[in-house]
């Protein structure tokens, strides 16, 4: 209650016609990070629930934890393993967070910073849409990618992926993604090779930090991790895509909230398994011999569709759509490993395209529904 009435009175120079009236949004920003809104919408068709943006949000936040701190404490296990030395789970959580939280601080600082702008430029409430995005783009960037590279992909999405479209509900590609997209053209030697996926020893003169992906692209079938490395995710990677385990442990928590579509999510990976099989029958190359299940398993796939290819924004939204949006998105991930050596990751590039296809497909399958609807009645009108 205390706390309540300083915001209050903190709150009073913000009100219409006071004096920091034209900042309001940026301490409401602020008071609704706390609290639950004391307003409700006044006009037009709403629907009133319990569960408002802002818990969604900090739903998607607690199921991103468990990949976060795996990928904390894999990026120090990435860094010890090369020194040879002595080490406990405590160096490589300390070493992680020394690479990893101030990637999360730049990209939350840049973010918030041009959304607090745009949001006292517009004159409207700041959305909480940013307290994932910033929490993710980090999360799939490689840990060795300099500071500023970041703040630069982030302003970018920022402003081309979110703002220029209206700002957070009214984009049509995920953010997140569109800033690695950004960084991975623009700054092609920083997000690919071998060693910008391992933390680097200063002291160490060659780093072996290759990816699965990037290994099979480049011909070499002798890959030195098992399966189980795979799926735990004890292997080079983005900061937070390795384990499959902990992905799936955020998986359940959007399940069972309701806020993570379990239909998109099935879906890619029955496109991408289906596609898999497919090209390991074919076997032209060691990324199509490459067996379905470890595609499930390695690179961005799993972290991808989770969190991003189910971005209930960008993605479809009709039911029969959601299924045709995460079957063409395992396909296609499955065919840009395959058919582009240049980029074995397919995931970010599949889901940023059906991002812009996902409003066609919905179109369609409504149409489908009025037609068929349109026929059954006048089966009926003749029948009667």
């Amino acid at each position: 209650m205390n706390i309540r009435n300083t915001i209050d009175n903190l709150k009073k120079p913000f009100n219409k016609g006071e004096k920091w009236e034209k900042f309001a949004p940026a301490f409401n920003a602020f008071d609704t990070f706390l609290f639950v809104p004391n307003h409700t919408t006044k006009h037009g068709a709403h629907i009133r629930d319990a569960v408002d943006l802002k818990r969604t949000m900090i739903t998607v936040i607690i199921a991103l934890l468990p990949a976060l701190f795996y990928g904390i404490y894999n990026t120090g296990f990435q860094y010890y393993s090369q020194l040879g030395i002595d080490y406990n789970s405590m160096d490589l959580m300390i070493h992680g967070s020394m690479k990893i939280l101030p990637m999360i601080a730049v990209s939350y600082i840049v973010g918030l910073t041009i959304e607090f702008a745009f949001a006292v430029f517009r004159g409207h409430e700041i959305n909480e849409g940013y307290l994932v995005t910033g929490l993710l783009i980090p999360m799939i960037m490689p840990v060795d990618i300099p500071l500023w590279m970041v703040g630069l992909s982030v302003a970018f999405a920022v402003f081309i992926g979110k703002e220029a479209f209206g700002g957070t509900g009214m984009n049509i590609l995920n953010p997140a993604l569109t800033a690695r997209a950004f960084a991975f053209f623009a700054y092609p030697t920083y997000m690919s090779g071998n060693k910008v996926w391992v933390s680097e020893a200063s002291n160490i003169d060659g780093v072996s930090g290759e990816t699965i992906l990037g290994m099979l692209a480049s011909g070499n079938s002798a890959l030195p991790y098992e399966p189980l490395q795979m799926f735990i995710g004890s292997i080079p990677g983005s900061i937070a895509e390795t384990s499959t385990l902990m992905v799936l442990v955020g998986a359940f928590i959007l399940i069972f909230t309701g806020v993570g579509s379990w239909r998109i999510m099935v879906g890619s990976v029955i496109g991408a398994a289906a596609t898999g099989l497919m090209f390991n029958l074919w076997g032209a190359n060691e990324l199509m011999n490459f067996s379905w299940i470890n595609h499930l398993m390695v690179g961005g796939f799993a972290f991808g569709v989770v969190f991003m290819a189910t971005d209930p924004v960008s993605a479809a939204q009709t039911v029969k759509g959601k299924w045709i949006y995460g079957l063409l998105v395992g396909l296609f991930c499955i065919l840009i490993r395959v058919f582009n050596p240049a980029y074995p990751e397919g995931v970010m590039l599949a889901i940023l395209l059906m991002n812009v296809f996902a409003p066609t497909i919905d179109h369609y399958v409504i149409e489908a529904n009025i037609n068929r609807r349109l026929k059954r009645s006048l089966k009926t009108v003749k029948a009667a």
